[in-house]
């Protein structure tokens, strides 16, 4: 199979509650991201709003026909010619839920994919840290694969990682990258961000575009950033510090395959009964 290679960028941001503002910002970086030869651009989750709790969130949130960012991503991806992964928004689904989505818009300006993350983040750390994700947030329940002119992306944001069924469904379904847009805490970043990103390129033969969220955000909340591009081998191709910027890497897809030729553990994987 011929596939031709393509420059990939990861935009991280540090957004606050000020959607107009954080619009503002990815916009801008995009832009830097496409002169930069990028053809395909991610943004991390939460990408328009930082909220303060969840009900904060709610309350500045939209239904999809009327989010005010979409209108303009969609525009900005026509303009540029490149595909835009808006990593997510708070999509307002009912009275108390959105949903934490994930839109892929293609160069002609049509979102050609959605996907609703699926694994919701309800935990305490040792730190103090509590987040209970689903008390406003409705799980989705559809794994997606974006087909591309270099072939299937899976679409997943953060929390997912740590759930490699997914990937491996995503893998079988084609997917020779994965998106893994986040929003990740300083401790579980510390320990595990890297460790997660790379095992699942490693057990999927796959890329990984993981933007992220960096910093102290104006609602007192702290994000690791170190945006990601790990290559199917397990590789660190590019990676971003704390600050909001852009990241590229080269991305070519007949490398997945060649890594899976390698291992090919896709090919093993057997159903078995049990516990």
């Amino acid at each position: 199979m011929s596939v031709r290679a393509f420059k990939a960028a990861c935009v991280q941001l540090r957004s606050s509650d000020d959607v107009a503002e954080n619009i503002a910002t990815t916009v801008a970086l995009v832009r830097d991201a496409a002169a930069q030869g990028a053809a395909f651009i991610a943004t991390p989750e939460n990408t328009t709003l930082m909220a303060l709790d969840g009900g904060a969130k709610l309350a500045s949130s939209f239904d999809e026909a009327h989010d005010p960012a979409l209108p303009v991503f969609a525009a900005l991806a026509q303009e540029l010619k490149v595909w835009l992964l808006i990593g997510s928004l708070a999509i307002k689904v009912s009275d108390t839920k959105t949903a934490n989505r994930s839109f892929l818009v293609s160069p002609d300006g049509q979102v050609t994919a959605r996907y609703s993350k699926i694994h919701l983040f309800d935990v305490e750390l040792a730190s103090g840290e509590a987040y209970r994700e689903s008390s406003t947030v409705a799980g989705g329940d559809a794994a997606v694969v974006a087909d591309t002119p270099w072939g299937g992306i899976g679409l997943t944001i953060c929390y997912d990682v740590r759930f490699p069924q997914l990937y491996r469904s995503l893998a079988k379904k084609g997917a020779f990258l994965f998106t893994v847009p986040a929003a990740f805490t300083v401790p579980t970043g510390t320990a595990h961000w890297h460790v997660l990103l790379r095992a699942r390129a490693i057990e999927n033969g796959a890329f990984v575009v993981a933007p992220a969220q960096g910093g102290l955000h104006a609602n007192g909340r702290k994000t690791y950033g170190h945006s990601l591009i790990v290559g199917p081998w397990g590789e660190v191709l590019a990676e971003a510090g704390t600050e909001p910027g852009v990241i590229l890497a080269d991305i070519d897809p007949a490398l997945s395959f060649a890594a899976r030729a390698r291992i090919p553990n896709l090919q093993h994987d057997r159903d078995f009964s049990g516990p």
